[in-house]
């Protein structure tokens, strides 16, 4: 990779940045005052989104950034910030000379949203790079629950068997009447997605369920129409009873329900 065009006497490198949302839609923002296409994706030009300073080493520090920006592109819209599109978005930051757009780039940074702040019209997003991941512990700490996700590559069953897409018949804050559901307990701890509708592609946790009634923890952004078509994937509450009878899945249960715990001492007779 030729980087000549970076000792030039007058600069002509900008900023590009690309985000893919969890739902697939991406974005090209470049901070040149022109747009740009690129492997067939076009930049908008979007001056006002600036990076913090970008040290680029390889060390084990975390190598997290900051980015401020204005919403001056009607993509990134409040309600998609509100609603929690860009939520967990990977967003790729990079340098290309706008002289010759069919260069390559020069990748500078990686990682997904983090935190998103705003204030007024203007918002900040720390983005987690790679090396962020390893301020997590290095070895799991002993529980009673399990520590894996239902349907992780730990916990090993297919998300399929417990799905199912079924249509909204009412809708009232956190409460989402569903057509034909049965029994809405078998889906606590699950989570709804909706399939289309202006809350297409946003999934929200079910807390809890009564008859065909499911609970959701935090009410949907957007109306929620009659008909509205729905994901709807079982939970499980992490109990090793549960995962035993009710999945048959104790062989991959992650969790130690019968090592002592720290009230360990305090069992004892007329305790």
């Amino acid at each position: 990779m030729s980087l000549d065009w970076l000792d030039r006497d007058v600069t002509t490198s900008a900023y590009l940045w690309r985000l893919e949302r969890a739902d697939g839609f991406a974005l090209g923002f470049t901070s040149h005052d022109r747009d740009l296409v690129i492997s067939a994706l076009p930049y908008r030009a979007a001056p006002g989104m600036v990076p913090s300073s970008i040290a680029l080493s390889d060390s084990f520090e975390i190598d997290n950034v900051e980015i401020s920006g204005v919403m001056t592109s009607a993509a990134i819209a409040e309600a998609d910030l509100d609603a929690g599109r860009w939520d967990g978005a990977l967003l790729y930051i990079s340098l290309i000379d706008w002289e010759q757009p069919d260069g390559e780039p020069l990748p500078l940074i990686c990682g997904e949203f983090g935190e998103i702040a705003r204030s007024g019209d203007g918002f900040t997003v720390e983005m987690l790079g790679a090396t962020s991941f390893l301020d997590e512990p290095a070895a799991p700490l002993t529980s009673p629950t399990c520590r894996a996700e239902f349907g992780d590559r730990q916990c090993k069953l297919s998300l399929h068997r417990y799905q199912r897409e079924d249509a909204v018949l009412t809708a009232s804050g956190e409460a989402i009447q569903i057509g034909g559901l049965g029994d809405a307990a078998d889906f606590t701890f699950g989570s709804l997605r909706f399939l289309d509708g202006p809350n297409c592609g946003l999934s929200f946790a079910i807390i809890g369920g009564d008859g065909d009634v499911v609970r959701l923890v935090d009410p949907p952004g957007q109306p929620v129409a009659e008909g509205t078509r729905v994901l709807l994937t079982e939970g499980c509450d992490k109990n090793f009873a549960t995962c035993r009878d009710r999945f048959a899945n104790s062989l991959n249960f992650r969790g130690e329900p019968y090592l002592p715990g720290n009230d360990l001492l305090t069992r004892y007779p007329g305790a």
